[in-house]
């Protein structure tokens, strides 16, 4: 990785691409210091830091802190990604989407982005009026709440929102990589000091093998990730000879890879908003009296309970099937094949080589599954041994981070590939 990148920067066009990438995040980490008016952070930041184990704890660090600070960048990327998996959803669900995204080509996919974009507005304008009316519920935070601090406070999450939007479609045009995910790595990454000077003020109480345990842990979940990542089930395909005029087509071999973790980290993601709700509400209620039967069922919903975890992972399970189904059709593959002349040796074309996928799709999806929900549990497991604010979540944060840096890599390797630079895999 190391060595790719420092091939990269001798060549001056990707030089010039990375540069602009990092001009890009300084100014992403510059409005994420930005406070809004009227708002006082020391406050709210220790309010929110009560609400560490709910989704408010989630946003904060998907933010890079900036939730908890209240600045303008405050809802972070959080409404783009929301939009973006609202209309991946909807595109499966309504066939006009479908038809505008699969059959319109290029101009079909940039009116998909131009009704994702009207949405991450609109979803941007429904956090910052819940953030505000949270803030206002909460006596001092706000120093002033008349109507007119309520509009400039609103107003601002969205434009933050807006902006970070764009940010992200810049670093993608004319950086490296996808733009929104480097932003949401630049956001978790500035987390990493704060993480590490917590470890460091309680080394006393983890010792020396506790510190070694949480290094150690981290690495492994690294190495993990990184296997993972680029495992695939590659399915053999066979093309068969066909003669057009005097020459002869088909005929060679090929294979049809099928991703161990197609669907990223979006099923963690989403379990974990779920499975955080009932906490969530509960944060919200009045404390319940001692020994009632409420306490209790509280505990029982806590994110740090055993319960919480069986319901975390198979959430996790349920919705990985369910983005697997949505990404990889094997009824459309089966069609494409048969159409194309080509078969799976062994295997009939028509309903036998879609019940075939299906079959591989489903085995895959299992352990790709169950993958996601050790690496999303295993820091909640260790938090029950080990108690530090923030390692509940470093599951998710460790697939992003990882995940985005190998993207980033490859994307860089692509780039040089199309201009045909050589050894930069050496």
């Amino acid at each position: 990785m190391i060595q790719t990148v420092r091939k990269a920067w001798n060549i001056p066009d990707l030089r010039k691409k990375i540069v602009f990438t990092l001009l890009i995040l300084l100014i992403y980490r510059i409005g994420n210091a930005i406070p809004v008016p009227y708002v006082d952070v020391g406050m709210l930041a220790d309010y929110l830091k009560s609400m560490s184990t709910t989704v408010l704890g989630l946003y904060n660090v998907m933010s890079g802190g900036a939730f908890a600070d209240a600045t303008v960048f405050a809802l972070s990327i959080q409404p783009y990604i929301n939009s973006s998996i609202i209309i991946q959803l909807l595109t499966v669900a309504i066939p006009a989407l479908e038809r505008m995204a699969r059959e319109e080509g290029e101009e079909g996919r940039k009116k998909i982005a131009s009704i994702t974009r009207y949405t991450t507005v609109a979803i941007a304008l429904i956090q910052g009026f819940a953030y505000y009316m949270l803030m206002r519920n909460q006596y001092g935070i706000l120093t002033d709440d008349g109507l007119a601090a309520a509009f400039v406070i609103i107003i601002t999450f969205v434009a933050g929102s807006a902006f970070i939007m764009w940010l992200g479609e810049q670093i993608t045009e004319f950086g490296i990589g996808n733009g929104i995910s480097i932003i949401l790595f630049a956001s978790i990454i500035s987390r990493v000091p704060a993480g590490v000077n917590t470890m460091f003020l309680n080394r006393e109480a983890l010792g020396a093998a506790g510190v070694i345990g949480i290094v150690v842990g981290i690495l492994a979940l690294i190495v993990l990730i990184v296997h993972v990542y680029n495992a695939e089930r590659r399915i053999p395909v066979q093309y068969a000879k066909r003669q057009v005029g005097r020459r002869m087509y088909g005929g060679q071999n090929s294979t049809l890879p099928v991703k161990v973790n197609m669907s990223g980290v979006l099923p963690i993601i989403f379990a974990q908003s779920i499975a955080m709700l009932p906490a969530t509400v509960a944060a919200f209620l009045p404390e319940p009296a001692p020994g009632s039967f409420w306490e209790g069922f509280i505990h029982a919903i806590d994110t740090q309970s055993v319960l919480y975890m069986i319901a975390y992972f198979l959430m996790i399970i349920g919705f990985s099937y369910f983005y697997a189904t949505i990404q990889f059709n094997p009824t459309e593959i089966s069609n494409n094949l048969k159409r194309n002349g080509g078969s799976i040796p062994g295997i009939r074309p028509g309903k036998p080589t879609t019940d075939f996928i299906s079959r591989v799709l489903s085995r895959i999806t299992l352990f790709g599954a169950i993958y996601l929900g050790i690496v999303a549990i295993a820091p909640l497991v260790a938090g029950k041994f080990i108690s530090i604010a923030g390692l509940s979540i470093g599951g998710t944060s460790v697939i992003i981070v990882v995940g985005v840096a190998l993207e980033t890599v490859k994307a860089m390797e692509n780039q040089m590939l199309a201009r045909q630079y050589k050894g930069f895999l050496e």
